[in-house]
């Protein structure tokens, strides 16, 4: 993938807090209109990660791209004129303020396409005077989304979508997300516990542990291959981070679903 058809192009990343480095040398990379699955067990810095392209925590050396600019140096706001919209794992919600307030609430000069997130998200609409404080977790997460695709991004990052949330609803979102990516050309990288089904929905996914990653891999065929996934949350024989002295390798985008090719 070259730089101009990439939305987010990690190299040598390093982030932590404090005096902690969580992340090291992280090599990543997200296309256009591609998902891409962050996958590890708790600990292995994947939240670090996202809040790291996001400018909330910042980095301690390595450079982040989006969209074929550094933004290493760029604050958080910047980060978000730039395309970037960011869904945490605590949704991000503000539980006084109604579902339709949310997709009006926006930087100053920024207009939120709140018809963008009833279109994807319909079950919001009949909620739109109702506050988000006595939304179920399944409405909240709707709304956390539908307020993050209302932005109009060219890069989301989604942690933990998944977080309290009945299997069954997962299923019904995370399709969601994969539908964006292809009518908008936006670039996803997905933070998400339920393995089987990120994997579902993404292109490629990267495995990560300990703060490292390895070399991203088709998700269909990482899907078949449950000794490898193993080996990655619990640390057996198989799995290494992906080491380059020239930043992450020229993957060609693997398009999985019928009727895409690269």
């Amino acid at each position: 993938m070259t730089a101009a058809t990439l939305a987010l192009d990690i190299r040598e990343l390093s982030a932590g807090y404090h005096e902690s480095v969580v992340v090291r040398g992280l090599n990543l990379s997200v296309g256009r209109g591609e998902v891409v699955a962050l996958l590890g067990p708790n600990g292995a810095g994947k939240t670090t990660t996202l809040c790291a392209v996001s400018g909330v925590v910042k980095t301690r050396g390595g450079v982040v791209s989006v969209g074929g600019q550094d933004i290493s140096s760029v604050s958080p706001t910047k980060r978000a004129r730039l395309g970037i919209a960011h869904v945490p794992e605590d949704r991000g919600l503000f539980f006084g303020l109604t579902v339709a307030e949310h997709l009006r609430l926006g930087r100053r000069g920024e207009h939120l396409d709140a018809d963008l997130a009833y279109k994807y998200f319909p079950a919001l609409a009949p909620l739109a005077n109702r506050r988000a404080g006595v939304l179920s977790g399944g409405e909240q997460q709707m709304l956390a989304l539908g307020r993050a695709l209302s932005r109009k991004p060219s890069l989301l990052l989604l942690d933990e979508l998944s977080l309290g949330l009945a299997p069954v609803i997962v299923e019904w979102l995370l399709p969601v997300i994969r539908q964006f990516a292809d009518a908008t050309g936006c670039g996803v990288l997905l933070v998400e516990q339920h393995v089987q089904l990120a994997l579902g929905i993404a292109d490629r996914a990267y495995l990560m542990a300990h703060g490292e990653a390895s070399a991203s891999h088709d998700a269909k065929q990482l899907r078949g291959d449950s000794d490898l996934i193993k080996a990655s949350y619990l640390g057996g024989e198989g799995w290494e981070p992906h080491e380059t002295d020239n930043g992450p390798e020229e993957t060609t985008v693997q398009k999985n679903r019928e009727g895409k090719s690269t």
